[in-house]
């Protein structure tokens, strides 16, 4: 019996720590525990930039009844939100020395290859004005290939860039016959100071004067165009060496030569609006330049249009070969000076 009541008080008792250890495994966990299994199963679940800044973030402090409501919300914050490298050393560290210091990836001494014409200069000569394109290549934040031999490659015509490097060592202009290919070099690696200091020197300067005399006539480009493929139309029919054109240049818009100015009172002819549609014409050639108000004449004009023609590489003559002798009305006749311009093409 005893054996039995023993066993009975050993059973209630064995049942009695069976209820305990059952109520015991369903006790609330510790914070701290609850936090390492969220943590443990976030990180199975997220992807592992997401799992550095859970982790930055578990030193925080929580309510341990708020720890499984905020879960949630926080794994979509952080889903919408980019990890910021800032709480980890480790990899906030590379990215700072990288950039605080791009002096290390390029030696003291910069060898080039520009177009295959070799260079040798500082970095500092290269990095001598911010706001240019050597500057910029050569900051750190750039790719710049190498050739064979490990010089750096500049995909250019290197035939003006000594003319580059004067200027940022010492700030050295070109020669004048240098100056209008050294422009456009400068253009292209965009060095202002370079740009604005041969802009103020010749022929650069006079070329502004001169544009300003042309923006007199809007026209003047597209009749440049109209002579070339003229004169390329007309040598090609006649399979002739070379051909002319009849171009009148006229500056005022009078019906009357020089000699006969003193005849009126005034530098200019006055006329009402419908007297002036009765000396509208077009004179027989083949293009007209006219009229404009500037102290540049004719001979200045037509200097302008053998220059430029020049400079496409097209041989043009000139000479005047009389007037226009249209007649208007009553005794006026239209006195505008017709050239002929001979083209030649090879």
């Amino acid at each position: 019996m005893q054996q039995n009541g023993s066993s009975g008080s050993n059973g209630s008792e064995g049942c009695g720590g069976a209820r305990d250890r059952q109520a015991l495994s369903f006790s609330p966990l510790p914070a701290a525990t609850t936090r390492v299994r969220r943590f443990i199963q976030e990180r199975r679940t997220l992807p592992l930039p997401r799992v550095m800044v859970v982790f930055s973030a578990a030193g925080d402090t929580e309510k341990p009844g708020d720890a499984m409501s905020s879960s949630d919300s926080a794994a979509e914050d952080d889903f919408r939100k980019p990890a910021s490298p800032a709480p980890s050393f480790a990899l906030s560290k590379p990215l700072r020395s990288s950039l605080n210091t791009p002096e290390q990836e390029f030696p003291e001494v910069i060898s080039l290859n520009v177009g295959g014409t070799y260079f040798t200069t500082r970095l500092s000569t290269l990095r001598r004005y911010e706001d240019t394109m050597l500057a910029a290549m050569f900051s750190g934040r750039h790719y710049i290939p190498r050739d064979a031999e490990g010089r750096y490659f500049i995909d250019r015509d290197g035939t003006y860039f000594a003319d580059i490097l004067n200027f940022l060592r010492e700030g050295e202009l070109p020669h004048r016959d240098r100056v209008r290919a050294v422009h456009r070099e400068a253009q292209y690696y965009a060095m202002g100071p370079l740009l604005d200091s041969l802009e103020d020197t010749q022929p650069l300067t006079g070329e502004k004067v001169r544009q300003a005399f042309l923006d007199l006539m809007p026209y003047y480009r597209d009749n440049l165009e109209h002579i070339v493929e003229i004169a390329k139309l007309r040598a090609m029919q006649k399979k002739a060496r070379f051909a002319k054109l009849k171009i009148c240049v006229y500056k005022e818009e009078m019906p009357i030569t020089p000699y006969e100015r003193p005849l009126f009172n005034s530098l200019r002819f006055e006329r009402s609006d419908s007297e002036a549609k009765l000396f509208e014409h077009h004179c027989e050639v083949d293009v007209s330049f006219g009229p404009w108000e500037a102290v540049a004449d004719v001979y200045d004009l037509l200097h302008c249009i053998v220059s430029d023609l020049a400079e496409r590489g097209i041989t043009a003559e000139q000479q005047c070969i009389g007037v226009c002798d249209k007649h208007l009305i009553n005794h006026y006749y239209c006195k505008r000076p017709i050239y002929e311009f001979k083209i030649t093409w090879w």
